[in-house]
């Protein structure tokens, strides 16, 4: 018979990060926006551990076209460009997310407007060529964990390092 299988990708909290930390802020829960709220991505290693066990495809042959639409961009549905343009004022609260998601760090694409990340793009081939060890262990997490640093985050390139996802036995 066969059996099912989940798979937690879930990011998990940095370890400098405690309970105390909250309660140092005057903060009874996690706030929504800021550095507190961010784990350790899961993503990257959830699609090397599903393509390891389920796959019959390479890292590189799923991310390609993640890369094509992210390269060469894609036009923006109407739906997709109205929430977009609800989030421009969280949005342009930082400059890194401004010029990451909003048309000349000023705007939300409108609806058809073709919308590019080539920082993306460049993130994903080098995922696409060094596996998930290239996120997890190398310049892309030295990034991350001084952006983290920079604005008070807790990530640290021990919790990369260490991150892996869990298989699991469904309830039901």
């Amino acid at each position: 018979s066969r059996s099912v299988s989940a798979l937690n990708g879930s990011g998990r909290a940095p370890r400098a990060i405690s309970p105390q930390v909250f309660a140092e802020r005057g903060l009874d829960r996690v706030p929504p926006d800021g550095m507190l709220p961010v784990t350790v991505p899961g993503t990257v290693d959830a699609w090397a551990a599903l393509l390891e066990r389920h796959g019959r495809l390479s890292l590189a042959q799923v991310l390609a076209p993640a890369i094509e639409y992210a390269e060469h961009g894609f036009p923006v549905s109407e739906i997709i460009a109205a929430s977009w343009c609800r989030a421009t004022v969280r949005l342009q609260a930082h400059p890194d997310s401004a010029r990451t998601y909003l048309v000349d760090g000023r705007r939300a694409p409108r609806p058809g407007e073709i919308f590019r990340q080539p920082n993306l793009a460049r993130t994903l081939r080098q995922i696409a060529d060094g596996g998930r060890d290239a996120f997890y262990n190398g310049p892309i997490t030295a990034a991350i964990v001084q952006t983290s640093d920079q604005y008070g985050g807790f990530l640290s390139l021990a919790d990369f390092a260490t991150h892996h996802s869990t298989w699991d036995t469904p309830i039901s």
